[in-house]
């Protein structure tokens, strides 16, 4: 399916049936990541799989991009298929969307995101030297926003109120204190750090990440 907003083609795919569950990918991939675990979810949610700009089946420019582009992006998309108590799911860049968006608008009502960091500075030295070596050869703005955003602040976090949970492995490539950070800056919020997992070991094709989403609701009832 295609939604057009602010004059780009946002490709999603729905399944399931019952509370929209909004799910966001990382940089450099695409709603595909979900595949394993939103089979679980559409048990209990209907499940929106987009692809973000420049990313997937989306809308692709030769432009810079920044995360606020993308956040709005997503508000749009909400409100053009006005989706309401939303569980918005987001993994890494995915994650820094959930951010910034969830203060922005009460269409989303409980807030889960894993891997994300909130300062350039917040991920782990091996990822910074390979993105940038990533953005050397290929100047890809997807990279180049890796290296200079985001750019969320204590006070940008303190405006979330919507219950959240906040994710990482713990080999995250994220940096554990960015993590916690983001959790102890959320009003009400959650921790949880996964034993022996990595960025994306638990994400990626996996289900897990499908029933830790499944039992965090579950709690909340």
């Amino acid at each position: 399916m295609i939604c057009k907003v602010n004059d780009i083609e946002i490709y999603y795919e729905v399944k399931g049936k019952g509370r929209p569950l909004l799910m966001v990918h990382g940089n450099s991939e695409d709603h595909s990541i979900f595949d394993e675990a939103s089979e679980i979810l559409k048990e209990s949610f209907t499940v929106y799989l987009p692809d973000s700009r420049q990313h997937g089946k989306s809308t692709r420019l030769k432009e810079d991009l920044h995360y606020e582009t993308i956040a709005d992006d997503y508000l749009k998309f909400l409100e053009a298929l006005d989706l309401r108590d939303v569980v918005f799911y987001g993994f890494s860049d995915g994650g820094i969307i959930g951010l910034l968006l969830a203060s922005k608008t009460d269409r989303i009502s409980r807030l889960i995101i894993s891997g994300a960091n909130v300062t350039h500075d917040g991920v782990k030295d091996g990822l910074k030297i390979l993105i940038k070596l990533f953005y050397f050869f290929s100047r890809d703005p997807r990279m180049k926003m890796m290296l200079q955003e985001p750019d969320i602040r204590k006070e940008d976090l303190e405006k979330i109120s919507v219950k959240t949970t906040v994710i990482a492995g713990e080999k995250d490539a994220v940096k554990e204190s960015e993590t916690r950070f983001i959790a102890e800056s959320i009003p009400s919020s959650k921790l949880m750090i996964l034993p022996k997992e990595e960025h994306g070991t638990y994400i990626v094709h996996k289900t897990k990440i499908a029933d830790i989403i499944l039992k965090e609701i579950e709690e909340d009832q």
